[in-house]
This record gives C-alpha cells, sequence and structure tokens, in this order.
C-alpha cells in the first residue's frame, strides 16, 4: 500500500485512494515534461519505486536492491561507502519538487519521496479542496455595475488551489537539513515563497497574491540553485503569521514574502517583495515594482515583475547566493561542503584571480568524488579547468589537454543533465576559447532558452558575440544583463567599454572601465589605461598600467597575446594594443617602459 508522511497536524479525511491506471498516467506526465530535470538514471529510479509499490512491495524497498537493479552496482555494493542511492533519490526528490512547482502544479496527483523513505507518497490535489479557505468568503465583492473579468484568468480549480496556498502555505513542508553552526547546510540554501498579502480592496487581489507567489517559485526554479518547499496537502494550517517562524519551524534557510495592490484609479500595479534570512531574522532585499496595466495585459505585467524578483533573488551574483557566501567559515580552517565549494567557485569567477583558483580547483574535485552526481560541481569545475588553459596554470601538458579536460568535464556534467544550465554554459565557453564560436555560441542560446531571465547567460553570450566583432547583436544583451543584475560582475562591461572605445566616446568608456574596475582585474584597468590616455590624462594612465601589470603580467609583457587569449576579433586586438601605446605602454626592455 502506498504511504504518506505522517503529520503532527490534524489530519482531513482522504479522499479515495488514486487508482493504478490515474498514477500510471500521472508518471507518465512527468517523464514526459521537459520541466522535469531528472537525469536518465533519475528517471528509472522513479519509474522504479512506483511500479514497485503499486505492486505492493513499497515496504520492501532496500538500499541494496535498487542500487544493484536501478544503478547497475554488483554483488559487492556497499551502502556505507557508495552513498548512490541516498544521492540520487534526494536529487530525485528535488526533481519533483522543482517540477510541481512549475509545470505540474496543476496536475490531479501529486507523487513525491518523502525523506527517510524509498516508497513514494501519492496524494490526490483534490484533497487541497474539500474545504473553501475563509479568505475566499471574506473577499470584497466588485463594485456596484461592474464586473472585473480579466483574460487571464486561470481555470476554477486551479483559481482555488491558488487561494487555499494564500490560506495555508505554511501547513506542512518536508523540513531541511539546517546548519547548527552558524554555516550554510549541505544541500544548500531552501526556501518558501509565501502567499503575498493584498495591499488594497481590488477584486483582483485575491488571485494575484497566490499567482505572484506561485509565478516566483517558477522563475526561481529555472535558477535552480536553490531548494524550494511547498505546503503538502495532508494537513491543515496552524495560525502562524510570522514569516520568520515559520521558516524557523520548517528549517529553511530564506523565506519570501510581499504585498500586492491594484489601483484603478491610475491603472498600476504595485508589487512590494523582501527576502529574508530565517536564522539571522534579517531583511536581506528588499524590492518594490511599479507598472501600469491594461485588462489585457495585467497577466503579462505580473509575469514580469514575478520573473524581475526571481531573477534579482536566484541569479548566481543575486542575492541568495551572495547572503549564503558571507555564511562561509573561513575555507582555510574548515572544510567546505560540495554546496560552499561551488559557492567559491562563483566568487572566483568575479576577478578570475590566481590565488583562490588553487583551493577552489582542489575544493571542487573533492565536491566531484564526494557526490559524484552534483552537477553545478561539475559544470564550475569546467570552468576552472579551461581556466588553466586560457590564462596558462597548468601545471602539466599543455593548453590544449588543459581545455579537453575542460571539455570533457563539461560533457560529463551534461550527462548527468542535459538541461543543467551551468554545464551548458561551461561547454560553451570552452568551445568558444578551442575556437569553435559556431558551437559555443548554440550551446549559450539553448542555455538562454531554458532561463531567458538569467544575466549571467545574457551576459556570456553577449560577450562572445561582442567580442568576436558582434556588437550589434552581443552589446543590447550585455546591457540587458547589467539592468537585470543586483551586482554585476566586472567582465560584464569589457566589451561595452571596447564598443565605446571604437565609436570614439572616451569619457563613457572611461565611466564603464572604472565601473569595470572594481574587480580590480587587470583587463578592466587596461580598459582604463587606455580611456585616462586618450583623454591625455597621462598620470592617471601610467597609475592604471602599473595597476594592470600588478594584476595580469602577461598583457604588460604581451598585450597582443594577453587579449588575443580570450578570442577577440583582430580588429579589437589591433585598436586596444594602440590605446594601451598612447597610454604609454612600451615593449618590455623599451626605455621608459612605465611597467
Amino acid at each position: 500500500m502506498l504511504t504518506t508522511k505522517p503529520s503532527e497536524h490534524v489530519q482531513r479525511p482522504s479522499a479515495p485512494y488514486p487508482d493504478e491506471e490515474s498514477i500510471r498516467q500521472e508518471l507518465q506526465r512527468i517523464l514526459d515534461n521537459t520541466a522535469f530535470k531528472a537525469t536518465p538514471r533519475r528517471k528509472k529510479l522513479l519509474s522504479y519505486l512506483v511500479e514497485e509499490t503499486l505492486a505492493g512491495r513499497g515496504r520492501e524497498l532496500k538500499g541494496y536492491t535498487i542500487a544493484t537493479l536501478v544503478f547497475g552496482r554488483d554483488d559487492s555494493f556497499d551502502p556505507q561507502t557508495d552513498p548512490v542511492v541516498r544521492l540520487e533519490a534526494r536529487r530525485l526528490r528535488h526533481d519533483l519538487d522543482g517540477y510541481y512547482v512549475s509545470a505540474g502544479r496543476g496536475n490531479p496527483l501529486r507523487i513525491s519521496i518523502p525523506k527517510g523513505q524509498s516508497a513514494p507518497s501519492i496524494e490526490r490535489v483534490e484533497e487541497l479542496l474539500d474545504s473553501p479557505p475563509a479568505a475566499a468568503a471574506d473577499a470584497p465583492a466588485p463594485a456596484a455595475g461592474r464586473v472585473f473579468r480579466p483574460g487571464w484568468l486561470v481555470p476554477a480549480a486551479l483559481v482555488a488551489i491558488a487561494l487555499l496556498f494564500a490560506a495555508s502555505v505554511y501547513v506542512f513542508f518536508r523540513p531541511a537539513a539546517v546548519a547548527t553552526d552558524g554555516g550554510l547546510p549541505e544541500n544548500g540554501a531552501s526556501l518558501v515563497v509565501l502567499p503575498f498579502e493584498t495591499g488594497g480592496d481590488h477584486p483582483a487581489n485575491a488571485l494575484l497574491v497566490g499567482g505572484m507567489a506561485t509565478e516566483i517559485m517558477t522563475g526561481l526554479n529555472r535558477f535552480g540553485n536553490v531548494r524550494l518547499y511547498m505546503p503538502s496537502a495532508n494537513a491543515k494550517s496552524p495560525p502562524v503569521t510570522d514569516p520568520v517562524e515559520i521558516g524557523t519551524a520548517l528549517g529553511l534557510s530564506y523565506v519570501v514574502n510581499g504585498t500586492v495592490e491594484l489601483n484603478d484609479g491610475d491603472k498600476s500595479l504595485r508589487v512590494n517583495a523582501r527576502l529574508i534570512d530565517v536564522r539571522l531574522r534579517r531583511i536581506l532585499w528588499l524590492g518594490s515594482y511599479d507598472r501600469e496595466y491594461t485588462a489585457s495585459s495585467l497577466r503579462s505585467v505580473q509575469l514580469e515583475i514575478a520573473n524581475a524578483i526571481a531573477a534579482a533573488l536566484g541569479q548566481p551574483y543575486g542575492m541568495i547566493r551572495s547572503a549564503d557566501t558571507g555564511r562561509i567559515p573561513d575555507p582555510e580552517t574548515t572544510a567546505m561542503s560540495s554546496y560552499e565549494c561551488v559557492l567559491q567557485a562563483y566568487a572566483y569567477r568575479r576577478t578570475l584571480a590566481l590565488a583562490p583558483h588553487v583551493p577552489v580547483l582542489a575544493c571542487l574535485q573533492e565536491a566531484v568524488r564526494r557526490d559524484p552526481t552534483y552537477v553545478d560541481a561539475w559544470a564550475m569545475l569546467a570552468w576552472l579547468y579551461m581556466d588553466e588553459g586560457r590564462f596558462g596554470w597548468f601545471t602539466q601538458g599543455t593548453q590544449e589537454t588543459a581545455y579537453r579536460r575542460a571539455l570533457a568535464t563539461a560533457r560529463h556534467a551534461l550527462a548527468l543533465d542535459g538541461n543543467n544550465i551551468s554545464a551548458l554554459k561551461a561547454l560553451s565557453s570552452t568551445l568558444h576559447y578551442m575556437g569553435d564560436y559556431t558551437e559555443s555560441q548554440r550551446m549559450q542560446r539553448k542555455a538562454l532558452a531554458l532561463n531567458p531571465n538569467d544575466p549571467d547567460t545574457l551576459a556570456q553570450l553577449g560577450w562572445r558575440l561582442a567580442v568576436r566583432g558582434g556588437f550589434e547583436e552581443g552589446i543590447p544583451l550585455l546591457r540587458q544583463a547589467i539592468d537585470r543584475s543586483v551586482n554585476p560582475p566586472g567582465w560584464y562591461f569589457h566589451l561595452i567599454a571596447i564598443d565605446q572605445y571604437l565609436r570614439g566616446q572616451m569619457q563613457e568608456m572611461l565611466a564603464t572601465a572604472q565601473r569595470a574596475a572594481m574587480d580590480d582585474s587587470g583587463i578592466s584597468w587596461s580598459l582604463v589605461a587606455i580611456a585616462q590616455g586618450a583623454l591625455d590624462h597621462p598620470e592617471e594612465a601610467h597609475a592604471a598600467l602599473v595597476r594592470m601589470a600588478e594584476k595580469a603580467p602577461l598583457l604588460a609583457r604581451d598585450p597582443v597575446a594577453g587579449y588575443r587569449v580570450h578570442q577577440a576579433a583582430d580588429r579589437i586586438v589591433d585598436a586596444l594594443v594602440s590605446g594601451l601605446r598612447k597610454a604609454g605602454w612600451r615593449e618590455v626592455g623599451t626605455r621608459g617602459n612605465p611597467v
């Protein structure tokens, strides 16, 4: 018999148990949907668990049997030394959570893998609807003589789900593991988006509040770097309204909540959102969004705002990753978890400096050994292998072997999850540095199609187009990435500054280059030097050249090679080297060389 996770709360009478045909139909819906991001072997695991449970063998499911029949382990399998079943079950649990907050949120059944169990839990969504929430009865009626009929209203069943979600989102969650030492949980950040509150009496607000939370979670799910939690259908809501108390009780890292208010007078929609650190009881981020709308555009405006909030929180250099990075204990005194290694890798990629490259590379190598199915760790490892090639940091072999190691690592990540955006970006970058520009751009466009709201994906595509001379398409993408970023890295600005230089916009170039130089990289300081030289500021140009030499000796010694290593078009390289000469740069050994 199929099992459901017990709850400490009062239970509602269950609806009739789902029949086998309905369960198999739900299983097939999951497996066929591209929003279910499980790897082929996790899909095989899900099918096996469901079929075994339907056959009445759910209580007999054992890790040894799963390892041998599903994952191909031999008779010598030892769960103490090979955690494949535990790791893959955990990832399958997250895959299902992600599916049901996006494409599967309207499905008639819900399949989950309760923590600590092998047998799946299968629930009817109708159980969510067995009693209407009080909020629905209390909703204000439309003004006399005026009926609100927006064309985007969802079917009645989904509206009821959204309203119940608004009334009872904090009912019963699968608990998240919380670090007790002030650091991060092993599996990374966990988050719930609570229903937004109504900031006015407009009749559509009751629909918007639940819909906004759902759309934000859908947007966050595309980034894939945070575990999202949804309520179970098998418990009633406790009378708790404090978001910090809700997050604390459920063991979550963060809570997102906010308000929604429609104004008929000026046809405006205002949404306020905030990110709360549960452990610190502190608001980390506040966002306010004001948009004009019409009856026909309200749905698109809501989606635009929800995606903007999700991007601010979930992007690679967004609020959640930044907050998590700040919570990492001193890596020199503390062994880091796999998730912390990935966070450190993103921090390294802001500066691309040699000093952090060495420990981060070692950390990621240990992470994939410890957790061989952690796709993001494999993807970031590919980046660091590629950097060994492009910056000449390899200690054995050649640049070509470093690139090939990066290529094999990125492809291994995609073999684990063909739609992993981090892995697609790593593959795209490696192909670019190996000179396969067409395939590189194809991979990057595939990543962008999976998540059009990721500014880092936008920036990488824009950068690769522009550095090959495609400024017309590349610069707008880079500007979009900057506009959507909370704290963009310096390299987002490099090609914009170069484009301004080629157009003769020297003051604009200087401002852009100085913003880029906040990352303190050699490339950024070279652009500052070029701009200062073009503006006839010799002292400022000299200071920037000295800083460039400290950060990037290759650029100081051979700027042609330093720029060309990034596969820059000849026109760009020639113009930049000419600009450095005007700024005061001279070849090594030339009298008066400032560097």
